[in-house]
């Protein structure tokens, strides 16, 4: 996959485990520097000491909104995603073209994986749905 189209599919992907770290240890780094300024309010700091620790409270604090921002822009594009195929799949006009769009479209991506996410009498009413080619057994579908 080309370096453009992988950034953007990894925007919507959580982060992994190393980068998970590196922001609580970061936000903790934050809260750690928060209460020592506090405690240090009634002493004066070396200035240069203090010009540097603030601008890199303020860096750590730019990267943690730009990383929060990233983790709501990717929640969002997946609700209004699930959404929409669930959309799609309850305004199907019969129970045979719902059931062939949902296996075609799973609404949830985590459903991908699965083996099977129908038990054996919802496989047997799905199969009997396909196999009808009159459409005698289909019966309006509660969405």
């Amino acid at each position: 996959m080309a370096p453009q189209q992988r950034s953007k599919y990894l925007a919507y992907e959580e982060p992994p485990e190393s980068i998970k770290l590196a922001r609580e240890n970061s936000l903790q780094r934050i809260r750690q520097i928060y209460r020592n300024q506090h405690e240090i309010t009634g002493q004066q700091a070396d200035k240069g000491l203090g010009q540097e620790r603030e601008e890199k409270l303020i860096g750590q604090l730019k990267a943690a909104e730009a990383r929060n921002r990233l983790r709501v822009m990717r929640l969002r594009y997946q609700k209004i995603r699930y959404d929409e195929v669930n959309y799609l799949i309850a305004s199907q006009p019969t129970a045979l073209k719902a059931v062939r769009l949902e296996c075609l479209l799973p609404p949830d991506l985590t459903r991908e994986y699965m083996d099977d996410p129908m038990d054996r009498l919802q496989r047997f009413r799905v199969e009997q749905i396909v196999d009808d080619e009159k459409g005698i057994k289909q019966l309006n579908r509660v969405p």
